[in-house]
């Protein structure tokens, strides 16, 4: 069994080799490819440098390859990777909404990737992140409507926004001014109601992405999703306030009950001691740490709740190895040797 990453170099690349290091995934070897900016170099996996490679144009010789290089890069390699037997599951938006292709969030709808036709799409960080605590509620009660305000690290833009974060805000606390390349605006003690491109409706394709793909991976078009998305001054994990309107009444008590039994969810919900998710606890877990939960002043039954998650690991890099995992468990992987 080979596994090769596509974009090994990047932030979530990083990632990909670090939740690997202690996969249940079984494999025999890893490759590595990159820009040929990066060509040459070696990173560390398992206590061996592995040298990143050119991504080739043709075929790689791998049974799985997770994508994490950008859409552009995806969509012009990837039915190619597809054409020379591997299993692609893809890191960036190219796939998403392709009604072909199973996007997938393990905990929540695993299923679908058993019907993968050579890609599964992994989706947008944030949405990860929100659906881990929104599915079992809707599964047990129901969700009508669904209002998301997002808290996002300089992370959702890749290593060079994490590096802006860290420059810019240099520059202030030594009297100098910021400036902004990454982001629309100086990122250093502000926050900017503005990721991605803004769409006729008003909403930038970010918040769209959030209302688009939970409907998809929940499988219920008639969810109503609104969507606010703002970049915060923090350097990785995406946090967000999320209202429900229920079909059928929940309390508190009773979502809280839920949530500490669902897969892939941390329920850190004690205001009384301070306990409560944030970015400063997330960082670094699997799980996405959920609290605040309380009922709805505005929809009769409804429940609000605050998450975090890790955008570099649930919301990027760990899931897409959760759902090679996955099929390895259900007997749906198997190296090109074996099939």
């Amino acid at each position: 069994m080979r596994v090769a990453i596509v974009g090994a170099t990047g932030a979530v690349g990083h990632e990909l080799l670090k939740v690997l290091e202690t996969s249940t995934l079984q494999f025999d070897e890893l490759l590595l490819y990159a820009s040929p900016r990066s060509a040459g170099s070696t990173l560390p996996f398992r206590g061996q440098d592995l040298t990143v490679q050119v991504t080739p144009d043709g075929a790689i010789d791998a049974d799985v390859i997770l994508a994490s290089a950008g859409g552009s890069i995806s969509k012009e390699k990837a039915p190619a990777w597809v054409a020379g037997g591997a299993l692609v599951i893809d890191n960036s938006s190219a796939f998403r909404y392709d009604p072909e292709v199973p996007l997938v969030v393990p905990e929540v709808n695993g299923e679908a990737a058993l019907g993968h036709k050579g890609i599964i799409a992994n989706p947008n960080c944030t949405t990860a992140i929100a659906v881990v605590a929104v599915a079992p509620i809707h599964r047990a009660y129901g969700v009508r409507r669904m209002i998301v305000s997002t808290y996002q690290a300089t992370s959702g833009a890749g290593a060079k926004g994490m590096d802006e974060l860290l420059s810019e805000t240099h520059k202030v606390l030594h009297g100098q001014e910021a400036g902004a390349e990454v982001f629309a605006h100086p990122i250093p003690f502000n926050v900017i109601p503005h990721i991605d491109a803004f769409q006729d409706n008003g909403y930038t394709k970010e918040e769209m992405k959030v209302a688009w793909e939970t409907r998809k991976i929940i499988g219920d078009e008639s969810l109503k999703i609104s969507c606010t998305a703002v970049r915060i001054p923090t350097l990785r994990t995406h946090s967000e306030a999320i209202t429900l309107e229920l079909e059928k009444p929940a309390t508190p008590e009773e979502v809280r009950a839920l949530l500490a039994q669902a897969a892939g969810v941390e329920v850190r919900d004690t205001p009384a001691e301070k306990l409560y998710p944030m970015p400063l606890t997330a960082s670094g877990k699997y799980d996405v740490e959920v609290g605040r939960i309380r009922q709805s002043l505005v929809f009769d039954g409804g429940i609000e709740l605050f998450v975090a998650g890790d955008q570099l690991l649930k919301g990027a890099a760990l899931n897409a190895v959760q759902i090679a995992e996955y099929l390895q468990q259900k007997g749906a992987l198997k190296a090109k040797a074996q099939v």
